[in-house]
């Protein structure tokens, strides 16, 4: 039986002012909405006790499973106002599918598709208030559905108990002051996934085991940090939360393949489709870090970014490494920016949905 997540309302909302005063500087993850979706797994009986109820905190046992065992697993999407106030989702399917992945990997109970979404909708219809205006493109209402061990045992097993929850969260522009290039570190000390590990699953240890690097990257003047592989660190893998994409003089959009270590970045599946509209030839295969540098210093590869839900692109100014530094550009390239555009103007309603990707909640 489907899952309904039904309402009960918070006896205490947030007044319009507050959200309005909320929604002039939101930041990025900081505020929450009045309420979340949850629901429960019991090994035997499957999933229940589905609702969207106010937000608020888990009660949890010191002996709860995720809390020695890190299983867990989680997603992240955004709904978007459009210009006649309605409310519409990106893909979202996509979103679902890949929890479920996760979950496989990690030993959790797969949550249907069709119930992910009602969680969503639900969610996004009861706060709907929350979801703010564009405000020039890029305001949005941020949604973490996640799902982690709920049992009160120590001992290394799949958990018996499962909680499920979506929260969201209201978010501004990821680049407030417009759009500029970052400058990205390469480790070769530390790799973010191995062969046969997690690294295709969204799971919070993917993230932990980054920041070492990310704060390595720091320390060189770089906001992100860009993995090779475990082992060789020959071939060029993603960052510690985004894909990489880099566009040659010949008209190529290069981004390494698929092969177990990257995750498959919903807004990565969508730029590919839309650069293919723009005239560009998309080119999922292994590339070296060597390729990339070489290609850069030799005016081959002209512009690079990073892609993921929160800023959909990030361009690249220059590759930092211990062995020396390729610089790709002070600004952001032509193509970056159409390709940015295109997929921004079709999550607000400002450009036809001609892939059928948008899905209307309010």
């Amino acid at each position: 039986m489907s899952l309904t997540f039904p309402l009960t309302a918070t006896s205490a909302p947030a007044s319009a002012e507050r959200v309005a005063e909320i929604h002039a500087d939101p930041g990025f993850g900081v505020y929450f909405t009045d309420h979340m979706a949850v629901a429960t797994w019991r090994q035997g009986s499957g999933w229940g006790e589905d609702a969207v109820v106010p937000y608020g905190p888990f009660q949890l046992d010191p002996s709860t499973a995720v809390l020695h065992y890190a299983q867990e697993v989680f997603e992240g999407l955004k709904a978007y106002r459009q210009p006649d106030g309605s409310i519409w989702l990106f893909r979202p399917e996509r979103n679902a599918e890949r929890l479920q992945a996760s979950a496989r990997r990690l030993m959790l109970p797969e949550l249907p598709v069709e119930d992910f979404l009602t969680s969503v909708e639900q969610l996004v219809r009861a706060d709907a208030a929350w979801t703010p205006d564009a405000q020039g493109g890029e305001a949005s209402l941020y949604l973490r559905p996640f799902m982690f061990a709920n049992e009160s045992f120590l001992g290394v097993r799949a958990a018996h108990v499962v909680s499920y929850a979506v929260i969201a969260s209201p978010v501004g522009p990821y680049f407030a002051g417009g759009v500029k290039p970052v400058n990205i570190w390469v480790t070769d000390e530390y790799s973010r996934a191995g062969k046969g590990g997690t690294g295709a699953a969204k799971c919070g240890g993917n993230y932990a085991s980054s920041l070492i690097a990310q704060y390595e990257g720091a320390e060189h003047g770089c906001s992100q940090v860009l993995f090779g592989d475990a082992g060789s660190g020959v071939n060029t893998e993603e960052l510690g939360g985004m894909n990489l994409m880099v566009v040659t003089t010949d008209g190529e959009l290069i981004t390494p393949a698929l092969t177990g270590t990257i995750l498959e970045g919903v807004t990565r599946d969508s730029i590919l489709t839309v650069a293919a509209d723009l005239g560009l030839r998309p080119v999922q295969r292994v590339i070296t870090l060597a390729e990339i540098f070489d290609r850069v210093d030799a005016g081959e590869i002209v512009e690079a970014f990073a892609c993921g839900t929160a800023a959909v692109l990030t361009p690249v100014a220059e590759f930092r490494s211990r062995q020396g530094d390729h610089v790709v550009g002070a600004e952001p390239g032509e193509r970056t920016m159409q390709i940015r555009s295109a997929i921004l103007d079709i999550q607000y309603g400002r450009a036809a949905d001609s892939h059928g990707w948008m899905r209307r909640v309010v």
